[in-house]
């Protein structure tokens, strides 16, 4: 049998609208076709690139309901996948659960109509698939934890939020492991195994943001197994490797399209790997036709800055690419700067990004100086300038000078 080339991709999230607008053509908002048009990336790369299987590992949208026309992108894009004969394992993730237990889950309507090779994992089992050129491959599915789902009540009653927490973990670590020892019956064939939740020892991301549900992190080590090739990861958006160059790679697809700005540096995309019985390679993909959309922050300290600010920031945006990114400026500035800053042509300069987040200005004000704890209306005029000359370090010459100037001018007041 031929090795066997999967795709490995998750947390689409359709539905994220922040940053975007309303697109006449669609209907949708703008924000939204970015993360359709980076799936059909993904889709047309499988379809172009002899993949045999694709694995979707969890969070298809932003929220547990999402509407029809969500629904049907999403569902159009996979189906030509299973059309053109590539089995996809389709897994749970945290923003695919309903709110109740009784419900469907927002994928469940493709193993509900029994889609050919449409496989929905909404438990933890291990799937015996046949791969597009007739490989075998096993496929252990470990979706999102729920407390409800692995332990009984009489279990967790009386118990703090920390000691069920460990107890889940545990559950979690013993059911992989169990998953681990059926996999290893049939050793001649491959066996991969994908879970969406969060790894100890990974870096989290800006999913932390828009988490729906308690999270509950296992060790690395559980998932360190030989009896897997290749361990597909979901649910946290940031691209990461965490076992190094050892066998099996434990790996982090990363999400297709950037949240927000804390995803401005990450690399967005999907993984593929070349898989055969204990030697797996494997590579990131950042986009086959479309990239993802940059966000690009514009940080400006002008406190230094003797001429005009306005000028400044106006070099500062020109040194950046500004087109199809969402940006975002940030000015450091002292408070006699401020009111020279001219907004109108700034926003003009910006005018070439797709969106505009926001211009933030961090004015850096002088301390005011104290009087000492006297109370103000205790101190005559003079008493009051003195120690006004004092705080600004006039120096005492200068000072004696101009307090008798003021006081001259207070006499002429009075006898007025």
């Amino acid at each position: 049998m031929p090795p066997i080339r999967l795709l490995h991709l998750a947390d689409i999230h359709i539905g994220m609208e922040n940053y975007g607008r309303l697109d006449p053509q669609t209907g949708l908002n703008q924000r939204v076709m970015d993360y359709l048009r980076r799936l059909s990336d993904a889709v047309d790369y499988a379809l172009h690139h002899e993949i045999d299987v694709v694995i979707f590992a969890g969070d298809a949208y932003k929220t547990r309901d999402p509407n029809p026309t969500y629904q049907r992108e999403f569902a159009r894009r996979m189906k030509r996948l299973a059309d053109a004969g590539i089995p996809v394992v389709m897994l749970v993730g945290n923003h695919d659960l309903p709110a109740a237990a009784q419900r469907a889950t927002s994928i469940s309507i493709f193993s509900t109509l029994s889609v050919p090779n449409m496989y929905v994992a909404e438990r933890e089992s291990l799937l015996q698939i046949t791969c597009r050129r007739g490989q075998p491959l096993q496929v252990a599915t470990v979706p999102y934890p729920l407390k409800s789902s692995l332990l009984m009540d009489d279990a967790v009653r009386g118990k703090s939020a920390a000691e069920t927490d460990q107890m889940l973990e545990q559950m979690l670590v013993d059911n992989i492991r169990a998953l681990a020892v059926n996999a290893r019956k049939r050793p001649e064939v491959p066996a991969v195994l994908t879970g969406h939740f969060s790894v100890q020892e990974a870096s989290q991301g800006s999913e932390r943001n828009i988490m729906l549900g308690r999270d509950v992190a296992v060790p690395r080590s559980a998932l360190a197994d030989p009896a897997w090739d290749y361990v597909a990861l979901g649910h946290i958006h940031k691209h990461q490797s965490l076992n190094g160059d050892a066998h099996p790679p434990i790996v982090y697809s990363g999400s297709l399209e950037r949240i927000d700005f804390g995803e401005e540096g990450e690399p967005k995309g999907w993984v593929v790997a070349t898989i055969e019985r204990g030697h797996t390679r494997w590579q990131h993909v950042s986009h086959y036709r479309h990239p993802p959309r940059p966000f690009v922050t514009i940080q400006v300290d002008l406190r230094q800055e003797a001429g005009d600010p306005t000028a400044a920031v106006l070099q500062a945006i020109a040194r950046h690419d500004l087109r199809d990114a969402v940006v975002r400026m940030v000015l450091t500035l002292r408070s006699e700067q401020e009111p020279l800053l001219r907004e109108r042509e700034i926003r003009q300069a910006l005018q070439a990004a797709y969106y505009v987040a926001g211009v933030r200005r961090e004015v850096e004000r002088a301390e005011r100086g104290r009087l000492g704890a006297v109370a103000v209306e205790a101190l005559t005029p003079l008493e009051l300038l003195a120690r006004y000359f004092e705080h600004k370090n006039v120096p005492p010459e200068r000072r004696a000078e101009l307090l008798q100037a003021a006081e001259d001018l207070l006499r002429e007041a009075e006898s007025s």
